[in-house]
């Protein structure tokens, strides 16, 4: 099993697109795949089509009842959904994740994730994990029970900026708690080969030695159309250029 982080500290850089789109491609291409949100915005869970009522048990749910608001224990795969889509799972998020944050880590919960996931390290081939815009609680979280990470970027100048700082809170983390995380490298998201800015910011990512991927995914409207639909786009629109980009993208990772 091969656990993956999607995460940046600043919002809007394709996060959940890229995290479902992923998982939807290793779900595609036959492999047991887990979509984990852990943002309470719960866009991932939302875009995998996964609708969330009183009933469901969500993420939240699985936190919660490390501090005693089950009064009997459930077992990991009782918060995993099934999709529409054959392969692809989904432990879904819910906007109680903000509400209990404090109290999960001034009782330092952190390592529960990585608990839950363990228990299920036999029953799937890849785990990708969409995390809040910011390093908080679930983001460390995701870290500590993960393999490695990957870092979205949007071609935009304050991206570029915060980069370096994130790599240190997150290689910080990595000495603490989880030694063998792995940076598998930085996703170039809305790249438009056109225009100079962003090739002079990727060009200055590649100076400092920063691990960007090859692959790069352009910017379309397709997206927030698949986002309309609750389709993923290798199913959306498994023909469109930006779903071959997803395509060569994960075939990269897993080399």
């Amino acid at each position: 099993m091969q656990t993956r982080v999607v995460f940046n500290q600043k919002g809007g850089v394709g996060k959940s697109t890229i995290s479902t789109n992923l998982a939807a491609i290793s779900a595609k291409r036959g492999l047991k795949t887990l979509l984990v949100d852990l943002d309470a915005q719960c866009n991932s869970t939302h875009y995998a089509g996964i609708d969330i009522t009183d009933d469901t048990r969500t993420v939240a749910d699985m936190f919660k009842q490390t501090v005693g608001w089950f009064s009997k224990a459930l077992t990991a795969k009782d918060f995993i959904q099934p999709t529409a889509f054959d392969h692809l799972f989904v432990m879904p998020a819910a906007p109680a994740l903000a509400d209990i944050e404090r109290e999960l880590e001034s009782r330092y919960k952190m390592f529960k994730l990585r608990d839950t996931l363990k228990e299920l390290e036999t029953q799937f081939d890849r785990i990708y994990i969409d995390t809040p815009p910011n390093f908080n609680f679930y983001s460390k979280a995701a870290l500590i029970a993960a393999d490695s990470f990957l870092i979205p970027f949007d071609c935009d100048d304050f991206s570029a900026q915060a980069i370096e700082r994130l790599l240190d809170n997150v290689m910080e983390l990595k000495s603490d708690h989880n030694p063998d995380l792995v940076c598998e490298g930085i996703i170039i998201n809305q790249f438009n080969a056109q225009a100079n800015l962003p090739k002079q910011l990727v060009a200055s990512l590649i100076e400092k030695g920063l691990p960007v991927l090859k692959n790069h995914l352009s910017a379309s409207v397709k997206v927030r159309e698949s986002h309309s639909q609750r389709k993923p786009l290798a199913f959306f629109a498994p023909s469109h250029k930006l779903s071959q980009q997803f395509g060569l993208l994960f075939d990269e990772l897993e080399r």
